[in-house]
């Protein structure tokens, strides 16, 4: 392994712990030479599996892919790229649970929107938009009117509990 500043193997592991899922091992490591710090994960290599588009054409999981779109959708929220890891850890995590090797496209999407909308309302609200091709506001409306509901509803439960 290389620092990612200076290109150095000179390299020690300050701290090393498990990832909140289990799944990985989160290294801190310095370089020597720079001084610089940086994080690394290390992971069982998995079977991969396989997406199932909408189309019919199937494409490998790629969590790169997943950890981009909600870093898109949680653009300029209060919520950490750790944060975010730990999300696609857990999303894949329930994915290989599963045990199957082809999983259609909606049941990731689904799996996502529910996630996000525990996490943060904007970004659930941003991911559902492209996910679900809202074609105008009042879609848009809609869906956040029965956000607002659910909230609602689930606040009245916490308050007669």
């Amino acid at each position: 392994m290389r620092c990612p500043y200076c290109q150095s193997h000179d390299l020690r592991v300050v701290d090393s712990r498990d990832s909140e899922t289990g799944e990985a091992i989160r290294r801190r490591r310095a370089c020597n030479p720079c001084g610089k710090r940086f994080t690394t994960y290390e992971r069982v290599e998995t079977v991969p599996f396989y997406i199932v588009k909408k189309d019919g054409r199937r494409e490998d999981f790629d969590r790169h892919k997943l950890f981009a779109g909600l870093m898109t959708a949680c653009k300029k929220r209060d919520i950490s790229p750790d944060r975010i890891s730990q999300l696609v850890e857990a999303i894949e995590a329930d994915l290989r649970g599963r045990g199957q090797s082809e999983l259609p496209s909606t049941v990731v999407g689904e799996l996502v929107m529910a996630r996000l909308r525990e996490l943060d309302d904007v970004a659930y609200v941003r991911f559902a938009s492209v996910y679900r091709s809202f074609r105008d506001l009042s879609e848009v409306k809609h869906e956040i009117d029965q956000l607002l509901s659910a909230d609602g509803q689930a606040r009245g439960r916490r308050a007669r509990a």
